[in-house]
């Protein structure tokens, strides 16, 4: 049935590919000229959707660039296409070194959009060759998501990404290796700076735009920002409706079911009166962020966006919720003076969502069949930005709503979903080849401005909202609760299980 499927999306494809190449042919823009060997580790749909955009905006020759996969997920025609190399091999603790030994040396770059890939080993053995990398979030070997016999704070993306940047301390400076830069992670935290500069300018603080990481925070702070969700609703519908047995989505299922079973997290405000009964802090680290005892999957809050308005969001634990709010601290000598309560809302596409019922009610075991709507998707967008609360007009969302419309006029090979992180992997490689000796970075710490001109043009209407929502608005009216009315922007005000 599979297999069906991806034979009759190919001449949707070349259909579409087609138009957008003949589109804007004049219109692209070389932001700068890589001489080296890629190496692209995962051909799934951000592989297949960031292809072409590298080889539209980056001065190279598609003979420079092999993929890595274990299977080319439907994009052999593409590859064969583009006249770019295909290794048929999946990289493993045993064996990546000797695969990758060859293939990436000094001045070359490592784009990494697998799964079960690990994340630190490739930066390592890129550090130690002195390779570019990039990749869309931390990824663990096989099992480190969901070995039982390890904690729950072991498997979370803090830990994750405490390993990831313990790395600075043996690669002092070097080649510059982007970490966690997609959509989210990645485009959200460029999102957040221009919120904030947006939200200033509006309240009236005259301020100059921050160039340091106290400044940020310190900005954070003065304009009262308690609570920053990471606020999207994916709207994209396919004809066909979700069989029983299979799960539908519209970006990658092995990542999206990983990342849903690991605990809900997020970082922790200093205005935060109570720890949830079901939360922990982590035992080492930069203390930034909790997990709760339950898979984000399991896990909604109440967030809003300006075209869905209310509803509830999944916190399903991405990167962003603990680099943003690590980022946005303001410390005085070791105590912790400010900090915002940072995470992820996310409510997928419909189809998704009743993946997700059916795998929850089969205690997270993962049904058999997938099934990633591309060309399929009739209708929709994905409203992707961030919802920045507690300041003096309430709340503000920022973000990016992209149709499958415009996606498809504006890249082939990719729908809303994937176009929204495909644009920040280019420009994340683009950053790195314009400051090469970097050494390992979040979203957080480069140039926001270069990252959004360079995403810009792909993201559909990027606009900013104010709302005077809260998440007590008509609550309490049918059913008793207990509610914090003193102050909204609790914790305890949004979750709703």
């Amino acid at each position: 049935m599979a297999r069906t499927a991806k034979k009759a999306a190919a001449p949707a494809r070349r259909k579409v590919a087609g138009k957008a190449a003949g589109a804007a042919k004049a219109a692209y823009r070389k932001h700068v000229t890589f001489g080296g060997r890629m190496v692209m580790i995962g051909f799934g749909s951000i592989g297949q959707g960031v292809l072409p955009l590298i080889l539209r905006h980056i001065e190279m020759k598609s003979s420079q660039i092999t993929v890595i996969s274990p299977e080319d997920r439907g994009g052999g025609a593409e590859l064969a296409r583009f006249g770019v190399a295909f290794v048929r091999k999946r990289l493993t603790h045993d064996n990546f070194r000797q695969v990758l030994d060859k293939r990436i040396g000094k001045g070359d770059f490592l784009v990494n959009l697998s799964v079960e890939v690990s994340s630190t080993a490739l930066i390592e053995l890129c550090q130690e060759k002195g390779a570019f990398y990039i990749d869309t979030c931390i990824e663990p070997w096989p099992g480190g998501y969901s070995d039982p016999d390890l904690p729950v704070s072991l498997r979370s993306n803090y830990a994750l990404r405490e390993r990831a940047l313990a790395l600075r301390g043996k690669f002092n400076g070097g080649p510059t290796a982007v970490i966690a830069h997609g959509a989210n992670p990645g485009l959200v935290s460029h999102f957040v700076k221009r919120a904030l500069l947006n939200i200033a300018r509006d309240t009236g603080h005259t301020v100059a735009k921050p160039t340091t990481r106290q400044a940020w925070a310190e900005l954070a702070r003065d304009l009262g920002i308690k609570v920053i969700h990471i606020a999207e609703r994916d709207t994209q519908v396919s004809a066909r409706p979700k069989e029983v047995g299979e799960f539908v989505n519209t970006w990658s299922i092995e990542g999206f079911v990983s990342e849903g079973g690991q605990p809900a997290e997020m970082g922790w405000g200093t205005h935060e009166k109570t720890t949830p009964p079901d939360g922990a802090r982590h035992e080492f680290g930069c203390d930034a962020a909790i997990y709760l005892n339950r898979p984000g999957l399991l896990t909604r809050v109440r967030t809003w966006t300006p075209k869905e308005g209310p509803f509830h969001g999944f916190i399903i634990t991405h990167n962003e919720a603990i680099s943003i709010a690590d980022f946005l601290t303001v410390r005085h000598g070791e105590a912790v003076a400010y900090r915002p309560t940072v995470h992820y809302a996310y409510h997928p596409c419909d189809q998704a969502i009743m993946s997700m019922h059916e795998l929850a009610g089969k205690n997270l075991v993962q049904q058999k069949r997938e099934r990633l709507i591309v060309d399929e998707i009739t209708s929709g967008i994905d409203e992707l930005g961030v919802l920045l609360m507690g300041h003096q007009k309430g709340a503000y969302w920022y973000g990016s709503q992209l149709s499958i419309g415009e996606a498809r006029r504006l890249a082939p090979y990719n729908n809303a979903t994937s176009l929204q992180v495909c644009a920040p992997v280019l420009s994340g490689i683009v950053w790195a080849l314009e400051n090469p000796q970097a050494g390992v970075v979040e979203a957080d710490e480069i140039d926001f401005e270069r990252n959004l001109e360079i995403c810009m043009p792909y993201l559909g209407p990027v606009v900013g909202r104010y709302s005077d929502w809260t998440p007590l608005q008509g609550r309490g009216l049918m059913f008793p609760e207990d509610l914090d009315r003193d102050d909204p922007w609790q914790f305890g005000n949004f979750r709703v299980s």
